[in-house]
Order: C-alpha cells, then structure tokens, then sequence
C-alpha cells in the first residue's frame, strides 16, 4: 500500500510541472488574455477597475519602496526572471555551449544580427513619426525565451535536438544584450550613493555563494538589500538580479541548482503576474484596434518581430556559415533555421517592458507598443509554427522509412 502523499511531495510535483517549457508559455498565454479581459471588459459602473488594481500601491514610503502593483511587477518580479537568465547566461559562458568559441560564434553572430536588424526596421519605419518616437528602438530586439521554447516543444518534438540548443544559446546572448540596453540606455537619472552601496551586499552575496553556502536566511536578505539599492540608484532594477546570478559559481553545481530552484517562481509566478499587469491595454473594439495599428511604432514594432528577426537571425547565419569556417551542426537544415528565426520574433516579456521604459507606463503610446508585440508575436508564432511543423512532418516520414515499423 502507497504511504499517502505529503504537503512536500505535492510542492515538488507542482514545482516539478512549472519547469516545463510548455507550462511557462501556457500560464504566460492565459496571464496575458485574462489582462485583455479585464481590460476590456465592459462594465458601466466600473469601467478602469483593472486600471485601479495596478495602481494600488503598497510598500515601505520611507525606503522609497512605495510602489504599484505594477511596478512591484516590473521592478520586483521580474528581477527573479532575470537572476534566472542571469544564471543560464553565466552557465551558458562558463561551461556550456558558449564556452566553446568555435560552438559559439555562429548563435552568437546571429543573435546580434537577431537584435540589430529589428531594431534598425523600427527605425526605418519610425524615422518621420517625431516626439521621442525613436526611443522604442529596442522593443522588437527581445525574444522571449518562455514563448519560443514552449512553441518549440509542442511543434518540433521530430526536430533535431541541436535546434533548441541553438535557440537557447541564442536566446541566452538576446537576454545578455537586453540586459545590458535596459541599463545603459533606460537609466535617466543615476544616483551613484546607492549604486555604490549595493557593491556591499552583493559582495557579501557572492562571497556565500563561493563558499557554496545556500542557507536561504542569509542570501535572500542580501540579495534583497542589493535589489532595492539598485532600484534606489535610478538603473532598473531587474539589473540586480543578473548581478547577484554573475556572482554565484558554476564549477561546484551551485548556479545550475539555484537555477533549479528559482525556476519554477519564475515562470509559476514572476513572469505570468508581469504579462498580466503589462498586457491589459484598452483596445476600444475594431476601431481602437485599427487606430493602434495604424501607428507607426505598432506598425514598427510588429515588423521588427516578423520580418527584422527573420532577416537578422537567418541572415547572419547564412553570412557567417557562407564566409568563415561557422558551421550549423550537421543535422540542423537551413528550413529548420528558418523556422527558429521567425520563432525569434516572439517578444513578449522584456519587449513589453522596455516599451514601459521607453514611452512611460500606461501612456497612449505604450498602449500600442502593448498591441504591436501582441500582434507580432502571434503572428511570427503562426508562422513559425507553420514553417517548423512542415520540417517536423518531414523528419517523422525520414525516421518511419528508416525505422520501419513491421518486418518485411
């Protein structure tokens, strides 16, 4: 007779199911239409109630902590999203794919050409649209992991394994350059007295993490402290979360099992509570819609992510395959690689934020950033999962003619 089920048994098997590729893309799927609903949604008596929730604010006044449900969301939550990119991005460099520079060069090549050339399309597009329009020039840049690897993992089961690897080392150098233009480019006013003082708890943070201490009492109030000191400096503060995930080692297994750990807060929680307080933009019927389309930033932000991704990554690819000693691996071919690059266009999380940091939450403009990276990205995920379930169909007729299934 089985000895009946703990409380722990049942938090290991839900955090067990959370790590799923598929489970994050479908509870970041349900986040985002829930958000529209409530948006939308059309009640008389209380028409901006979603509105209202966001801007319910909580938090510490004296620490400056005092801040909405959105930016809880944006500011706090998300920093958990990106220490867990933070760490992929460090084990990726110290011991995996990416540390091989011959493995590298080639996803790291078209990752920046994934990055570069949708920017420059929404350049393109926006370059007569005036008022700080431009400053969005980094919304269609991002791909956003969760999306493309759960589409990945309902349509490419016949694919050949080294395709996801490729679209993870992709995507861990797009969460790195991401990273880096939320910091460099999204800080407006720097205050260097809380940015300095942050080196002291991540020091101390790193410090445990190097003696291979993980006692939660002890790293999770210094990783706290690091965070709202970041935040008190004026950069965005889910920098502080890729900080303290460069500090925790990887040659004693340390950084793969905080991954491990954290993962399923992240895509269970963090990221699923962003896209509901980031995806909730008023449409207003087929006429709202039609008006936020027709703006060039939607306009440029939805071509960015279908055709700038596209081109960047596939391109790239094909350049540095046709004039350097690069390589695809063996079983990767150019129709899968084309599948991936529109996959690419998925930008859901860091597009939506850095369209908040561009053009200021809740405005008009980033009302349309919000349509255009929904609109992008269903439309790039179509497309790929058009492009890939050919290729997928097409690997499962050569598997079944090499493995037959009954004697002749």
């Amino acid at each position: 007779m089985r000895p009946p089920r703990s409380r722990r048994d049942d938090l290991a098997l839900l955090a067990e199911t959370l790590r799923a590729e598929t489970v994050g893309g479908v509870l970041l799927l349900i986040a985002a239409v829930a958000a529209l609903i409530w948006a939308n949604w059309p009640s008389a008596s209380d028409p901006t109630s979603y509105e209202r929730f966001l801007d319910l604010a909580f938090g510490p006044s004296a620490l400056h902590l005092h801040l909405s449900i959105a930016d809880w969301a944006g500011d706090g939550l998300l920093a958990i999203f990106f220490f867990v990119a933070g760490l992929e991005v460090k084990r990726e460099f110290v011991a995996g794919d990416l540390s091989t520079p011959s493995r590298a060069a080639l996803p790291v090549l078209a990752a920046i050409g994934g990055m570069a050339v949708p920017a420059l399309v929404f350049v393109l597009v926006n370059l007569g649209s005036g008022a700080g329009a431009l400053r969005g020039w980094a919304i269609p840049s991002a791909t956003d992991i969760a999306f493309a690897l759960a589409v990945l993992a309902v349509i490419g089961r016949q694919l050949p394994s080294g395709l996801r690897t490729f679209l993870l080392t992709l995507a861990v150098v797009d969460d790195l350059i991401a990273i880096t233009i939320i910091a460099v480019f999204f800080t407006d006013d720097l205050s260097p007295v809380p940015l300095a003082l942050a080196l002291i708890p991540l020091a101390a943070f790193g410090a445990l993490a190097q003696l291979g201490i993980r006692r939660w009492w002890l790293l999770v109030p210094l990783a706290l402290v690091t965070w709202a000191l970041v935040h008190a400096s004026g950069i965005h503060a889910t920098v502080a979360g890729v900080l303290l995930a460069f500090t925790v080692p990887v040659a004693d297994g340390m950084a793969e099992r905080l991954e491990h750990l954290i993962r399923p807060l992240s895509a269970g929680v963090a990221v699923p509570i962003f896209a509901f307080c980031a995806a909730g933009v008023v449409i207003g019927g087929w006429s709202g819609l039609g008006e936020a389309l027709s703006d060039p930033i939607a306009v440029g932000v939805i071509a960015g992510l279908v055709l700038g991704k596209a081109v960047g990554i596939f391109g790239t690819s094909w350049l540095v395959a046709r004039f350097s000693r690069a390589r695809l691996d063996a079983d990767i071919g150019w129709g899968e690689l084309l599948g991936l690059s529109l996959l690419g266009g998925i930008g859901f999380t860091v597009s939506l934020l850095v369209g908040q940091l561009a053009y200021g939450e809740g405005s008009t403009r980033d009302d349309h950033v919000t349509v255009g990276v929904l609109a992008g990205s269903l439309l790039a995920a179509g497309l790929a999962s058009l492009v890939l379930g050919v290729r997928s169909r097409r690997h499962r007729r050569l598997t079944s003619q090499a493995w037959p299934t009954s004697p002749p």
